[in-house]
């Protein structure tokens, strides 16, 4: 029995993490959480999953649960880092999900692999901000990383011989704007943004695939995990969100992994051993199965481009991308500015901060405090 701790309980990789565990109880106990303010959603988790530790930095949840008399099975709380990097350490936890989204899920990615132990990541902006620190650290602590994004587990799926690796291919769903020329992107709604075809996520992961930045940072992140140059990566666009990457051996055959849009499908995957688990699932429909692909639109080249000049010249160079694409997110989604500026927001910020060849934990948070402060005074500029 694999004990299991899920930061990011409440959000929907969480959710789905959840399920897989409930679907798979003579494999699986959930020993420690943590949330941010979705108590409601808490009450629950603990009611069907009996954790013992439940982990929050914030201070109104954390009152909430030194209040809550019905939590006694619980056995213990806390809101320190020292506190939580304890029980991580400790025999009550086997498997750690990492499902906390953006640049505030760093802190606790580096915990994790400073265990050692197995570390699922749905995280992407830890490795694109802070891959220099975390490939490296897992490798001198025996952490094993294992990516339940989607692409890059189901890259992990189909390699089978790194060596032979001739390129490998991204897909992207295109968003709710698929086809559609930027001159009819002018002045769609935060609202447009987030009615993805087929994903259902969170609001910023939903605005990123609408621009296609997700994608970038995930040509990022996948040259990180898979240790594999940028040119050997392509990006496509696959409105069916069915075949999720493609991994092409010098041989010419390429491997691909498919499944209908379930983010079970590579929690799953990652949880396994040697054994594949049982889940539920939705069946493809190989008789009326239709899929098409085409290239990643020239409108989006700019982007695209930075993304493969961050993972050439590194140097702390994507924790600026992630932090300039946040911001300008962030910007758009409360109408501070129109879609198509979140772009201009990304390059200009990049163009005015300065890098560092000598990277740290102190020096990340440093240049994405500095992104931030530039990105801003971008929207300032642009929204005036």
């Amino acid at each position: 029995m694999k004990k299991i701790f899920l930061f990011g309980a409440t959000g929907s990789i969480g959710e789905s993490s959840l399920n897989v565990i409930k679907e798979n109880p003579d494999h699986f106990t959930l020993s420690g959480i943590s949330f941010n303010e979705n108590s409601t959603r808490v009450k629950e988790i603990i009611k069907n999953f009996h954790p013992e530790h439940i982990f929050t930095t914030n201070e109104k949840s954390y009152s909430w649960l030194e209040r809550e008399s019905n939590l006694s099975n619980i056995i213990s709380i806390s809101n320190n880092i020292e506190e939580l990097a304890d029980f991580l350490n400790s025999d009550n936890v086997d498997i750690i999900i990492s499902a906390i989204s953006g640049f505030a899920g760093l802190e606790t990615s580096i915990l994790s692999v400073q265990t050692g132990k197995k570390v699922l990541l749905a995280n992407k902006e830890s490795i694109v901000a802070g891959g220099d620190i975390l490939i490296p650290l897992s490798k001198k602590t025996g952490a094993n990383i294992v990516p339940i994004d989607s692409e890059h587990n189901a890259i992990l799926q189909c390699i089978d011989d790194y060596s032979a690796i001739h390129n490998i291919t991204i897909t992207a769903s295109g968003g709710p704007f698929n086809g559609i020329s930027d001159s009819d992107l002018e002045n769609i709604s935060p609202e447009d943004a987030l009615k993805h075809p087929t994903w259902n996520m969170g609001a910023k992961i939903s605005v990123d695939s609408a621009t296609l930045v997700n994608k970038c940072l995930e040509l990022i992140e996948a040259s990180y995990l898979f240790n594999i140059k940028e040119s050997k990566i392509n990006l496509v666009i696959h409105p069916q969100s069915i075949v999720h990457s493609i991994v092409t051996y010098s041989d010419g055959s390429s491997l691909c992994q498919m499944s209908n849009p379930d983010m079970k499908v590579p929690i799953a995957h990652a949880l396994s051993d040697e054994n594949r688990l049982n889940i539920n699932f939705r069946e493809l429909d190989f008789d009326n199965l239709s899929l098409s692909f085409s290239a990643f639109p020239k409108s989006r080249k700019m982007i695209e481009d930075l993304a493969r000049e961050v993972c050439k010249i590194k140097n702390g160079s994507g924790i600026v991308f992630n932090a300039a694409n946040e911001v300008a997110v962030d910007a758009f989604l409360n109408s501070k500015i129109k879609f198509l500026e979140i772009f201009d927001v990304i390059l200009r910020t990049f163009d005015n901060v300065e890098l560092s060849k000598e990277l740290d934990i102190e020096k990340i948070y440093e240049i994405d405090k500095a992104s931030r402060i530039m990105a801003k005074k971008v929207v300032e500029s642009t929204s005036n």
